[in-house]
């Protein structure tokens, strides 16, 4: 018998690089779903207020478990309302997107003052804004609805809002697209407005922050024997004597956590607008009551709670996925109990 090779995978995936602290908390959404006719906003955006379990007749054909009850773990994200604030669109040619117009409303509520300072309105005439706007607009043309959310309305510590940008769906249909957006200028937009319940969503949020940790934490290699000399958790070899340097690919310590990540395929499996329905005694822990709408999504999604989690329609549906109300039949609210 010759000598067998030892074989290990490599520790440490590398997908994601560079490990490096996430630009912005709020988490970029670069790509949106464009397969939907109706003309509506792709996405949401809540806070991560905690876990808790359900169980629900599982109603997907292909499933094994199909027509019996399952227990599973669910994410609870609060979804105040958000203001839609503005209408923006953009165009885009080989040098990339570039913002061809904007329309913002008159009337803003005394929290978007803590983020940016508003400019002096009095002289702004949306319809003409509006007049030149549709004369520049072609089928290339992308319309975005600029969106601020409301954690005044949550049990967050802040009252500072998040401004971010919520793509609508291009049906090839670009002035209905903005007439549609500026229908909408000023006003509230909940969660059942644009997500239903039963379809698949993907989420988008930074990850919980680690700090600066060792190769053995951050990547899960091998610790060393007792009778290494000086180290036992680090890379013993860290690569040969050429190429001279230090591959990419050799696990080294750095930041680990605090990376933006996004899940696919996460299931909506309520759209409560009932806090009470859903809200332990006490809250939950580290977070507090929930005092309005909420998601209940199937698994577990990135953050720690109070983490800001972007909601997109799926940018990869499944074939095989059938979309239905899922029949729950119990929610626990001891899961997370103050004790």
């Amino acid at each position: 018998m010759g000598h067998r090779k030892k074989h290990a995978p490599r520790h440490g995936s590398l997908a994601f690089l560079p490990r490096k602290r996430a630009a912005s908390i709020k988490g970029r959404i670069r790509h949106w779903e464009d397969n939907s006719e109706q003309v509506n906003f792709l996405g949401f955006a809540g806070f991560k207020a905690g876990m808790s379990h359900v169980l629900y007749i599982e109603d997907q054909p292909n499933s094994p478990y199909y027509g019996k009850e399952l227990m599973k773990p669910v994410t609870v994200v609060e979804v105040p309302p958000l203001v839609l604030i503005g209408v923006r669109v953009y165009k885009e040619d080989d040098y990339g997107k570039y913002v061809i117009g904007e329309i913002f409303t008159n009337e803003f509520n005394n929290f978007i003052t803590r983020k940016v300072s508003l400019p002096n309105i009095e002289n702004y005439d949306i319809k003409d804004l509006k007049n030149k706007i549709l004369k520049e607009l072609d089928e290339t043309c992308k319309i975005r609805g600029v969106f601020q959310t409301q954690p005044h309305k949550t049990s967050l510590p802040r009252k500072k809002p998040d401004i971010i940008e919520i793509k609508v769906n291009s049906s090839n249909r670009p002035k209905d697209e903005f007439n549609f957006a500026l229908k909408s200028l000023g006003k509230e937009i909940r969660a059942r407005d644009v997500l239903n319940e039963g379809e698949l969503i993907d989420t988008i949020a930074v990850t919980k922050g680690k700090g600066f940790q060792g190769p053995v934490k951050r990547y899960g290699i091998k610790i060393l024997t007792r009778k290494n000399s000086k180290i036992k958790r680090t890379v013993a070899c860290i690569g040969p004597w050429h190429p001279a340097r230090v591959l990419y690919t050799v696990p080294r310590a750095g930041q680990m956590g605090f990376h933006q990540r996004t899940e696919y395929h996460k299931r909506i499996m309520l759209i409560g607008e009932n806090e009470e329905e859903i809200n332990p005694k006490g809250g939950y822990l580290r977070y507090g009551k929930i005092q309005g709408d909420y998601l209940l999504l199937l698994g577990s999604i990135p953050g720690p709670k109070k983490r800001l989690i972007r909601i997109r329609k799926t940018i990869r549906p499944l074939k095989s996925f059938v979309v239905k109300t899922p029949e729950i039949t119990f929610i626990s609210r001891e899961s997370h109990q103050r004790k």
